[in-house]
């Protein structure tokens, strides 16, 4: 009975024909062929007056018959070889003896059939004898004998098809099935990026070689005999130089990232790449995508690609998953597209930052083991440019936290924060502090008679003064509220002195503010009092506002009490409580003043006016 052995990487499929055979994508076919350059109703087997007869069906990519594309229709002879797309299939009539398909020879840029297809030899060597099937190799193509052929000689006579052939005297002239690309490649952004989805729903790609099992090294100088291939191997090594030297210095990320993509697409016959990248939670995402098209377009990674990739961090080349066996009653997988695909471990001082992976919808066997190895290196390139951008970020992240917390801490406590040696924690924790509020007497009618920049500039010197004496005694600043300045003392950092602390840095304001209002009179302007109000006790510390404003402070009833003292308080008076009274009683000379009620506090308190530091 009449066959078509079909060939694959695993080795050759047979399909018997029958009397009308349809050859094509489509499932609904005789034969369907998982492969995206066949058209999804390709050509037609036919049986006739007792021979088979192949009709092309006007496909895009042709049907090609022992090299030669098919014009309408042609006969089958035993043993022709039938070339469709990136597919090969031997035609047996049942009669001959068992005969072995011409392997496709890879050879990128050159065949009918597309980048990275082959085409067959167009004049055959004839046969000497007979030759065994050659087992496929892993991930290598089968040769056949020099001098074997798998065309016997035709028939004397035989009948021809009702519309004879016109062959094509150079396959190689015949259209291209790779698609029409722009030269230009875009650099996709975050829309892009959400259309890379890394899943485990689709077909699992076959892994065929990882870098560690390379055989095909770049060879010293004296063992090369084919300049071809060094000129190749020049090229890439060219590339591959000019981008570690263009990313050396990049400290921007994304820029970054656009620039390993670029020459990426020089390195390989790409359609589309992506690099991803571990988040803070180490889960891999997305980051950065680039189509050869240059068109937004869905990008489905394998998670059995980088499952391997994670674990033992090696490069993977895959086989071409369209061709697979076990994928044969697949039919999503020919929307996917995927047939050659890479992935390469971004690894730096042994820790993998992500994957660059690449892949090509075209090509069979798109990527060598010589190109897994050349990008292997690249990418160590690349992890280390990337560990030094992620770095710089870090560095100018821990800049700008270093200088908003030097304009709330001291220089010492910001030092201690940002060394890890004091912890902040978001929600606040429960801890003793003494809190200080000030305030400009009379601020409103004095600034009623200032122009808007006069009040600015001199809230400004003022505050700059006070801010001073605060942090001189490491004291916190929590906020300006208009002419009102709130400060922490115990909080993030305590100290056993902290009210002691507080009370000596308010005397230090007064005499500071004194001699700032004896500049002011010389200038002729007007000086301006204060008042401030102290209290010690059990408070909530830490950040706390929205995920996008944060603030750190204090809450609790201590800091309402220190704040309506501070109201109490007269131009130049500082009123204390009673618990801080009790902490610097010893350190300083105060007056009790009469208890007041303030609003909010059922009981009256116990109040002290502070005059001096006791000698």
């Amino acid at each position: 009975m009449a066959k078509l052995l079909i060939v694959t990487p695993e080795g050759q499929q047979e399909r018997e024909l029958v009397a009308v055979n349809s050859v094509g994508r489509h499932p609904n076919n005789t034969v369907q062929l998982l492969d995206r350059i066949v058209s999804k109703e390709h050509c037609i087997v036919e049986l006739r007056s007792g021979r088979y007869v192949l009709r092309d069906l006007g496909s895009l990519n042709g049907t090609y018959i022992n090299g030669q594309r098919v014009a309408g229709e042609q006969w089958l002879n035993d043993g022709d070889e039938v070339a469709l797309g990136n597919t090969r299939m031997v035609f047996r009539d049942g009669n001959a003896a068992p005969v072995a398909p011409v392997a496709p020879v890879y050879n990128p840029g050159t065949s009918p059939y597309g980048p990275g297809g082959a085409a067959p030899p167009a004049q055959p060597p004839q046969p000497s004898q007979q030759p065994p099937v050659v087992p496929w190799a892993s991930g290598a193509m089968p040769q056949p004998p020099q001098n074997y052929s798998p065309q016997p000689p035709a028939p004397a006579h035989q009948p021809q098809p009702s519309q004879p052939a016109l062959p094509v005297a150079n396959p190689a002239l015949a259209p291209s099935a790779a698609p029409n690309r722009p030269a230009g490649m875009t650099m996709l952004g975050a829309v892009a990026q959400s259309k890379v989805t890394i899943t485990s729903n689709m077909l699992e790609s076959h892994v065929r070689s990882k870098i560690a099992a390379a055989a095909q090294q770049f060879l010293p100088e004296n063992r090369i005999v084919d300049v071809e291939a060094l000129r190749k191997d020049y090229e890439k090594l060219r590339i591959a130089y000019e981008l570690q030297r263009a990313i050396g210095a990049e400290l921007d990320l994304d820029k970054l990232l656009e620039k390993i993509l670029e020459r990426a697409f020089d390195l390989l016959a790409a359609d589309r790449a992506a690099i991803l990248l571990y988040e803070d939670n180490r889960e891999l995402k997305p980051r950065a995508i680039r189509t050869r098209k240059g068109v937004d377009e869905p990008f489905v990674v394998s998670t059995t690609i980088l499952n391997q990739v994670e674990k033992e961090r090696v490069a993977v080349l895959s086989s071409d998953a369209m061709l697979d066996p076990r994928f044969s009653q697949a039919h999503s997988i020919i929307m996917q597209g995927i047939r050659s695909s890479m992935a390469v471990p971004l690894l730096f001082k042994g820790e993998l930052q992500g994957a660059l992976v690449v892949d090509s919808q075209i090509s069979t066997n798109a990527f060598g083991d010589k190109d897994l190895q050349l990008v292997t290196n690249i990418a160590n390139q690349a992890a280390l440019a990337i560990a030094n951008a992620t770095l710089a970020r870090q560095i100018q992240r821990d800049a700008v936290a270093r200088e908003r917390f030097q304009r709330l801490l001291s220089p010492q406590v910001a030092q201690l924060v940002l060394e890890g040696k004091v912890e902040v924690k978001q929600g606040g924790v429960s801890t003793e502090a003494t809190m200080f509020f000030s305030d400009i007497r009379g601020f409103t009618s004095m600034s009623e008679g200032m122009n808007a920049e006069d009040i600015v500039a001199m809230l400004n010197d003022y505050f700059e003064r006070m801010v001073e004496v605060i942090f001189k005694y490491e004291g916190t600043l929590d906020k300006f509220v208009g002419d009102e300045i709130m400060a922490l003392f115990g909080a993030p950092v305590s100290h056993p002195d902290d009210p002691i602390r507080c009370v000596r840095a308010s005397l230090v304001m007064i005499e500071s503010l004194r001699e700032f209002n004896t500049e002011r009179a010389a200038a002729g302007k007007n000086g301006f009092e204060i008042g401030i109000g102290i209290n010690t006790g059990k408070v909530v510390a830490g950040y706390l506002g929205s995920s996008k404003a944060m603030q750190y402070t204090v809450i609790g009833a201590p800091v309402n009490l220190a704040a309506r003292l501070c109201s109490q308080a007269k131009g130049m008076q500082i009123v204390i409580s009673e618990p801080t009274w009790l902490r610097v009683r010893d350190y300083f000379e105060v007056r009790e003043l009469e208890p007041v009620k303030p609003k909010g506090i059922a009981q009256p308190v116990r109040i002290f006016e502070v005059l001096r530091e006791k000698a």
